[in-house]
Protein backbone atom coordinates (compact mmCIF):
# COMPACT_ATOMS: atom_id res chain seq x y z
CA UNK A 1 0.00 0.00 0.00
CA UNK A 2 1.34 3.47 -0.65
CA UNK A 3 1.12 5.90 2.45
CA UNK A 4 -0.76 9.18 1.97
CA UNK A 5 0.94 10.82 4.95
CA UNK A 6 3.82 10.76 7.47
CA UNK A 7 3.92 12.23 10.86
CA UNK A 8 4.03 11.34 14.54
CA UNK A 9 2.19 10.24 17.05
CA UNK A 10 3.37 12.28 20.12
CA UNK A 11 2.84 9.96 23.48
CA UNK A 12 3.84 11.74 26.51
CA UNK A 13 7.52 12.56 26.07
CA UNK A 14 7.92 9.18 23.53
CA UNK A 15 7.51 10.81 19.71
CA UNK A 16 6.83 7.45 17.07
CA UNK A 17 7.40 8.15 13.76
CA UNK A 18 4.41 6.27 11.43
CA UNK A 19 2.94 6.54 8.06
CA UNK A 20 -0.66 6.27 7.24
CA UNK A 21 -1.92 4.35 4.81
CA UNK A 22 -6.14 4.38 3.84
CA UNK A 23 -7.71 1.22 5.60
CA UNK A 24 -10.77 1.11 2.81
CA UNK A 25 -11.49 1.01 -0.39
CA UNK A 26 -14.19 2.89 -2.35
CA UNK A 27 -13.34 2.04 -5.89
CA UNK A 28 -15.29 -1.07 -5.72
CA UNK A 29 -18.66 0.81 -5.49
CA UNK A 30 -20.36 1.50 -8.07
CA UNK A 31 -20.12 4.82 -10.25
CA UNK A 32 -21.17 6.25 -13.36
CA UNK A 33 -20.22 9.09 -15.75
CA UNK A 34 -22.44 11.87 -17.00
CA UNK A 35 -23.25 11.62 -21.14
CA UNK A 36 -24.62 13.08 -23.44
CA UNK A 37 -27.91 11.27 -24.58
CA UNK A 38 -28.26 11.80 -27.22
CA UNK A 39 -24.88 10.47 -28.87
CA UNK A 40 -23.19 8.84 -25.82
CA UNK A 41 -20.61 11.26 -25.85
CA UNK A 42 -18.74 11.86 -22.33
CA UNK A 43 -19.79 15.54 -20.41
CA UNK A 44 -16.80 17.27 -19.69
CA UNK A 45 -16.70 19.95 -16.78
CA UNK A 46 -14.48 23.29 -17.67
CA UNK A 47 -13.77 25.63 -14.98
CA UNK A 48 -14.96 28.58 -16.51
CA UNK A 49 -14.73 32.17 -14.73
CA UNK A 50 -18.22 33.89 -13.80
CA UNK A 51 -16.54 37.48 -14.71
CA UNK A 52 -14.98 36.84 -18.38
CA UNK A 53 -16.45 34.19 -19.45
CA UNK A 54 -13.23 32.16 -19.95
CA UNK A 55 -11.78 28.95 -19.39
CA UNK A 56 -9.21 28.92 -16.24
CA UNK A 57 -6.30 26.22 -16.03
CA UNK A 58 -5.25 24.56 -12.87
CA UNK A 59 -1.93 26.37 -12.50
CA UNK A 60 -4.71 29.71 -11.80
CA UNK A 61 -7.43 28.00 -9.42
CA UNK A 62 -6.42 29.48 -5.91
CA UNK A 63 -8.23 29.14 -2.27
CA UNK A 64 -10.89 31.69 -0.83
CA UNK A 65 -13.05 32.09 2.42
CA UNK A 66 -16.41 32.93 2.04
CA UNK A 67 -18.50 33.57 5.10
CA UNK A 68 -21.71 31.37 5.34
CA UNK A 69 -24.72 34.14 4.71
CA UNK A 70 -22.08 36.46 3.28
CA UNK A 71 -21.02 36.75 -0.55
CA UNK A 72 -18.11 38.49 0.19
CA UNK A 73 -14.92 36.27 -0.68
CA UNK A 74 -11.70 36.67 1.12
CA UNK A 75 -8.65 34.90 -0.82
CA UNK A 76 -6.54 32.93 1.19
CA UNK A 77 -2.96 31.74 0.11
CA UNK A 78 -0.68 28.96 0.28
CA UNK A 79 1.40 31.33 2.51
CA UNK A 80 -0.75 32.57 4.61
CA UNK A 81 -2.06 28.92 5.43
CA UNK A 82 1.17 27.57 5.98
CA UNK A 83 2.22 30.97 9.08
CA UNK A 84 -1.14 29.34 10.24
CA UNK A 85 0.23 28.22 14.51
CA UNK A 86 -1.44 24.82 13.89
CA UNK A 87 0.78 22.19 16.12
CA UNK A 88 -0.22 19.22 15.09
CA UNK A 89 0.71 19.84 11.29
CA UNK A 90 2.92 16.84 11.02
CA UNK A 91 2.05 15.68 14.70
CA UNK A 92 -0.98 13.30 16.03
CA UNK A 93 -1.32 14.87 19.46
CA UNK A 94 -2.98 12.17 22.05
CA UNK A 95 -4.94 14.08 24.79
CA UNK A 96 -6.74 11.38 26.92
CA UNK A 97 -7.41 7.09 27.00
CA UNK A 98 -11.20 6.43 27.24
CA UNK A 99 -13.56 4.03 26.94
CA UNK A 100 -14.28 2.51 23.81
CA UNK A 101 -18.26 3.20 24.70
CA UNK A 102 -17.94 6.78 25.19
CA UNK A 103 -17.29 7.06 21.83
CA UNK A 104 -20.60 7.90 19.35
CA UNK A 105 -20.63 6.21 16.46
CA UNK A 106 -21.92 9.28 14.71
CA UNK A 107 -18.33 10.46 15.43
CA UNK A 108 -16.74 8.00 13.28
CA UNK A 109 -15.60 9.62 9.90
CA UNK A 110 -12.63 7.86 7.79
CA UNK A 111 -10.26 4.97 9.28
CA UNK A 112 -6.81 4.61 8.63
CA UNK A 113 -3.78 2.26 9.00
CA UNK A 114 -0.99 3.42 10.92
CA UNK A 115 2.47 1.77 10.67
CA UNK A 116 5.91 2.35 12.02
CA UNK A 117 8.13 4.95 9.76
CA UNK A 118 11.45 3.81 10.31
CA UNK A 119 13.47 0.45 12.66
CA UNK A 120 13.50 2.76 15.57
CA UNK A 121 10.26 3.41 15.08
CA UNK A 122 9.47 -0.56 15.96
CA UNK A 123 9.41 -0.91 19.53
CA UNK A 124 7.18 2.16 20.54
CA UNK A 125 4.89 1.44 18.28
CA UNK A 126 4.80 -2.12 19.43
CA UNK A 127 4.66 -1.27 23.04
CA UNK A 128 1.60 1.78 22.30
CA UNK A 129 -0.38 -1.57 20.34
CA UNK A 130 0.06 -3.55 23.63
CA UNK A 131 -1.13 -1.01 25.93
CA UNK A 132 -3.98 -0.23 23.96
CA UNK A 133 -4.97 -3.64 24.13
CA UNK A 134 -4.13 -4.75 27.19
CA UNK A 135 -6.13 -2.14 28.93
CA UNK A 136 -8.85 -2.24 26.65
CA UNK A 137 -9.01 1.69 25.84
CA UNK A 138 -8.74 3.99 22.60
CA UNK A 139 -6.76 6.80 22.13
CA UNK A 140 -8.32 10.83 21.54
CA UNK A 141 -6.33 12.89 20.00
CA UNK A 142 -6.02 16.30 17.02
CA UNK A 143 -4.09 15.17 13.78
CA UNK A 144 -4.31 18.19 11.13
CA UNK A 145 -4.26 16.43 7.30
CA UNK A 146 -5.05 17.44 4.08
CA UNK A 147 -5.72 20.98 5.56
CA UNK A 148 -7.85 20.61 8.11
CA UNK A 149 -7.78 19.61 12.30
CA UNK A 150 -9.77 16.96 12.87
CA UNK A 151 -10.25 14.45 16.05
CA UNK A 152 -8.74 11.28 15.73
CA UNK A 153 -9.25 7.62 17.65
CA UNK A 154 -6.39 5.26 17.65
CA UNK A 155 -7.41 1.60 18.49
CA UNK A 156 -5.48 -1.74 18.20
CA UNK A 157 -6.98 -3.80 15.61
CA UNK A 158 -5.46 -6.75 13.49
CA UNK A 159 -1.77 -6.36 15.20
CA UNK A 160 -1.89 -2.80 13.68
CA UNK A 161 -3.19 0.50 15.35
CA UNK A 162 -5.80 2.08 13.16
CA UNK A 163 -6.87 5.47 13.15
CA UNK A 164 -10.45 6.87 12.78
CA UNK A 165 -10.94 10.29 12.20
CA UNK A 166 -13.55 11.94 14.57
CA UNK A 167 -16.09 14.52 13.05
CA UNK A 168 -16.48 17.55 16.38
CA UNK A 169 -18.95 17.52 18.96
CA UNK A 170 -20.58 21.06 17.25
CA UNK A 171 -20.83 18.62 13.76
CA UNK A 172 -23.24 16.49 15.15
CA UNK A 173 -26.96 16.85 14.39
CA UNK A 174 -29.84 16.92 16.95
CA UNK A 175 -32.62 14.00 16.75
CA UNK A 176 -34.95 17.29 16.92
CA UNK A 177 -38.05 16.49 14.85
CA UNK A 178 -37.15 12.56 14.30
CA UNK A 179 -37.95 10.92 16.97
CA UNK A 180 -41.64 10.12 17.27
CA UNK A 181 -44.02 11.00 20.02
CA UNK A 182 -44.51 8.87 22.96
CA UNK A 183 -45.91 5.25 22.57
CA UNK A 184 -46.79 2.34 24.47
CA UNK A 185 -45.17 -1.05 24.05
CA UNK A 186 -46.67 -3.92 25.31
CA UNK A 187 -44.88 -6.60 27.47
CA UNK A 188 -45.44 -9.43 25.02
CA UNK A 189 -44.28 -7.30 22.06
CA UNK A 190 -41.23 -6.08 23.78
CA UNK A 191 -40.47 -9.85 24.40
CA UNK A 192 -41.22 -11.14 21.07
CA UNK A 193 -38.86 -8.57 19.73
CA UNK A 194 -36.64 -9.31 21.64
CA UNK A 195 -36.69 -12.84 20.76
CA UNK A 196 -36.56 -12.51 17.13
CA UNK A 197 -33.04 -10.43 17.38
CA UNK A 198 -31.84 -13.77 19.15
CA UNK A 199 -33.44 -16.17 17.10
CA UNK A 200 -31.70 -13.92 13.94
CA UNK A 201 -28.37 -16.09 15.05
CA UNK A 202 -24.84 -14.40 14.17
CA UNK A 203 -23.59 -12.55 11.37
CA UNK A 204 -20.87 -13.79 8.56
CA UNK A 205 -19.11 -10.76 7.56
CA UNK A 206 -18.15 -13.18 4.60
CA UNK A 207 -21.51 -13.92 3.19
CA UNK A 208 -22.07 -9.86 3.30
CA UNK A 209 -21.49 -8.28 -0.81
CA UNK A 210 -22.92 -5.38 -2.63
CA UNK A 211 -25.81 -6.92 -4.17
CA UNK A 212 -26.68 -3.78 -6.28
CA UNK A 213 -23.09 -3.71 -7.78
CA UNK A 214 -23.35 -6.92 -9.14
CA UNK A 215 -27.23 -6.53 -10.58
CA UNK A 216 -25.15 -3.52 -12.79
CA UNK A 217 -22.21 -5.84 -13.45
CA UNK A 218 -24.62 -8.37 -14.85
CA UNK A 219 -26.81 -5.18 -16.52
CA UNK A 220 -23.58 -3.93 -18.41
CA UNK A 221 -21.97 -7.36 -19.71
CA UNK A 222 -25.98 -8.06 -21.48
CA UNK A 223 -25.68 -5.03 -22.89
CA UNK A 224 -22.03 -5.78 -24.50
CA UNK A 225 -23.07 -8.96 -25.50
CA UNK A 226 -26.09 -7.41 -27.32
CA UNK A 227 -28.42 -9.59 -25.08
CA UNK A 228 -31.71 -7.98 -23.60
CA UNK A 229 -31.41 -7.27 -19.88
CA UNK A 230 -33.57 -9.70 -17.61
CA UNK A 231 -35.69 -7.86 -15.14
CA UNK A 232 -34.82 -8.64 -11.63
CA UNK A 233 -38.33 -10.19 -9.39
CA UNK A 234 -39.51 -7.48 -7.18
CA UNK A 235 -40.86 -8.66 -3.77
CA UNK A 236 -43.29 -7.95 -1.79
CA UNK A 237 -43.11 -4.82 0.70
CA UNK A 238 -44.04 -5.29 4.25
CA UNK A 239 -44.08 -1.60 5.05
CA UNK A 240 -47.61 -1.83 6.16
CA UNK A 241 -47.89 -3.70 9.20
CA UNK A 242 -51.67 -4.20 10.53
CA UNK A 243 -50.78 -6.63 13.62
CA UNK A 244 -47.89 -5.89 15.42
CA UNK A 245 -47.64 -8.70 17.83
CA UNK A 246 -48.45 -11.34 14.85
CA UNK A 247 -46.05 -9.70 12.70
CA UNK A 248 -43.25 -10.38 15.53
CA UNK A 249 -45.00 -14.02 16.21
CA UNK A 250 -44.24 -14.91 12.80
CA UNK A 251 -40.52 -13.97 12.41
CA UNK A 252 -39.87 -15.22 14.90
CA UNK A 253 -41.22 -18.55 13.45
CA UNK A 254 -39.75 -18.23 10.07
CA UNK A 255 -36.31 -17.26 11.41
CA UNK A 256 -36.32 -20.86 13.50
CA UNK A 257 -37.64 -22.79 11.00
CA UNK A 258 -34.48 -21.64 8.89
CA UNK A 259 -31.99 -22.61 11.54
CA UNK A 260 -33.91 -25.99 12.38
CA UNK A 261 -33.69 -26.53 8.07
CA UNK A 262 -30.36 -25.39 8.00
CA UNK A 263 -29.50 -28.12 10.74
CA UNK A 264 -32.01 -30.74 9.42
CA UNK A 265 -30.07 -30.56 6.37
CA UNK A 266 -26.51 -30.79 7.52
CA UNK A 267 -27.52 -33.89 9.64
CA UNK A 268 -29.87 -35.59 7.31
CA UNK A 269 -30.19 -39.36 7.55
CA UNK A 270 -32.71 -41.62 5.27
CA UNK A 271 -34.86 -43.97 7.69
CA UNK A 272 -36.67 -46.80 5.85
CA UNK A 273 -40.19 -46.76 5.89
CA UNK A 274 -42.21 -50.45 6.35
CA UNK A 275 -44.58 -51.01 3.61
CA UNK A 276 -43.23 -49.41 1.12
CA UNK A 277 -42.74 -51.07 -2.59
CA UNK A 278 -39.61 -48.39 -2.98
CA UNK A 279 -37.04 -51.22 -1.54
CA UNK A 280 -34.48 -50.78 -3.64
CA UNK A 281 -32.73 -48.65 -1.12
CA UNK A 282 -32.48 -51.61 1.35
CA UNK A 283 -28.72 -52.25 2.26
CA UNK A 284 -27.77 -56.01 2.10
CA UNK A 285 -26.87 -56.06 5.64
CA UNK A 286 -30.68 -55.21 6.53
CA UNK A 287 -32.02 -58.48 3.99
CA UNK A 288 -29.60 -60.27 5.81
CA UNK A 289 -30.80 -59.33 9.11
CA UNK A 290 -34.35 -59.81 7.94
CA UNK A 291 -34.27 -63.01 7.26
CA UNK A 292 -32.48 -64.52 9.85
CA UNK A 293 -34.85 -62.57 12.19
CA UNK A 294 -37.74 -64.82 10.35
CA UNK A 295 -35.72 -68.03 10.26
CA UNK A 296 -34.92 -67.90 14.19
CA UNK A 297 -38.47 -67.51 14.91
CA UNK A 298 -39.59 -70.34 12.57
CA UNK A 299 -38.36 -72.96 14.59
CA UNK A 300 -39.23 -71.72 18.10
CA UNK A 301 -42.76 -72.88 17.18
CA UNK A 302 -42.18 -76.81 16.56
CA UNK A 303 -44.17 -77.63 19.98
CA UNK A 304 -46.77 -76.28 18.89
CA UNK A 305 -49.52 -78.76 16.75
CA UNK A 306 -49.36 -78.37 13.15
CA UNK A 307 -52.16 -76.50 12.31
CA UNK A 308 -51.15 -73.68 14.56
CA UNK A 309 -47.67 -73.62 13.42
CA UNK A 310 -48.97 -73.60 9.66
CA UNK A 311 -51.25 -70.94 10.62
CA UNK A 312 -48.51 -68.68 12.70
CA UNK A 313 -46.30 -69.59 9.57
CA UNK A 314 -49.32 -68.28 7.33
CA UNK A 315 -49.52 -65.23 9.16
CA UNK A 316 -46.06 -64.41 9.44
CA UNK A 317 -45.55 -64.70 5.63
CA UNK A 318 -49.09 -62.33 4.95
CA UNK A 319 -47.25 -59.53 6.91
CA UNK A 320 -44.63 -58.92 4.92
CA UNK A 321 -45.37 -56.89 1.70
CA UNK A 322 -42.05 -55.84 0.55
CA UNK A 323 -40.93 -58.04 -1.86
CA UNK A 324 -37.12 -57.88 -1.70
CA UNK A 325 -35.36 -61.07 -2.39
CA UNK A 326 -34.24 -61.48 1.17
CA UNK A 327 -37.78 -61.32 2.61
CA UNK A 328 -39.05 -64.01 -0.08
CA UNK A 329 -36.17 -66.23 0.82
CA UNK A 330 -37.26 -66.04 4.31
CA UNK A 331 -41.19 -66.80 3.32
CA UNK A 332 -39.83 -70.08 2.07
CA UNK A 333 -37.50 -70.87 4.77
CA UNK A 334 -40.71 -70.33 7.11
CA UNK A 335 -42.87 -72.27 4.88
CA UNK A 336 -40.62 -75.38 4.65
CA UNK A 337 -40.12 -75.14 9.04
CA UNK A 338 -43.73 -75.39 8.92
CA UNK A 339 -44.02 -78.44 6.46
CA UNK A 340 -41.54 -80.24 8.19
CA UNK A 341 -42.89 -79.78 11.95
CA UNK A 342 -46.27 -81.03 10.10
CA UNK A 343 -44.37 -84.23 8.89
CA UNK A 344 -42.62 -84.42 12.09
CA UNK A 345 -46.01 -84.40 14.21
CA UNK A 346 -47.55 -86.61 11.98
CA UNK A 347 -45.24 -88.99 12.44
CA UNK A 348 -45.05 -88.92 16.23
CA UNK A 349 -48.70 -89.44 16.26
CA UNK A 350 -48.51 -92.08 14.45
CA UNK A 351 -45.78 -93.63 16.23
CA UNK A 352 -47.79 -93.26 19.74
CA UNK A 353 -50.95 -95.07 18.15
CA UNK A 354 -49.12 -97.78 17.09
CA UNK A 355 -47.76 -98.16 20.68
CA UNK A 356 -50.82 -98.09 22.28
CA UNK A 357 -52.52 -100.33 19.87
CA UNK A 358 -49.31 -103.00 20.83
CA UNK A 359 -50.14 -102.98 24.50
CA UNK A 360 -53.63 -103.15 24.48
CA UNK A 361 -52.98 -106.51 22.39
CA UNK A 362 -50.77 -107.72 24.70
CA UNK A 363 -52.37 -107.34 27.52
CA UNK A 364 -55.40 -109.18 26.44
CA UNK A 365 -52.94 -112.06 25.11
CA UNK A 366 -51.99 -111.89 28.95
CA UNK A 367 -55.69 -111.86 30.32
CA UNK A 368 -56.76 -115.29 28.11
CA UNK A 369 -53.25 -116.71 29.32
CA UNK A 370 -54.59 -116.21 32.93
CA UNK A 371 -57.84 -117.39 32.49
CA UNK A 372 -56.80 -120.44 31.09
Amino acid sequence: MRSIWNGSISFGLVTIPVKTYSATDRTSSVSFVRIHEKDGAQIQYRKICELDGEEVPNEEVGKGYQAPGDDAIVPITDDDLSRLPLPTAKTLSILAFVDPAEIDPLQLDKSYYLGPNGAAATKPYTLLREALEHHQKVAIGKVAMRGRESLAMLRAHDGAIVMHSLLWPDQLRPANGVVPEEVEIREKELTLAETLMDSLGELDPGELHDDYREAVEELVAAKLEGEEPVAPATGTSGAQVIDLTAALEKSVRAARGTQEGGAESASASVTPIRGRKTTKKTTAAEAKTTAKTTAKKAPAKKTASAPKTASTAKKTASKSTAKTPAESRAKKTAKTTAEKSTKTTSKTTATATATATAKRTTAKKSGKQSSA
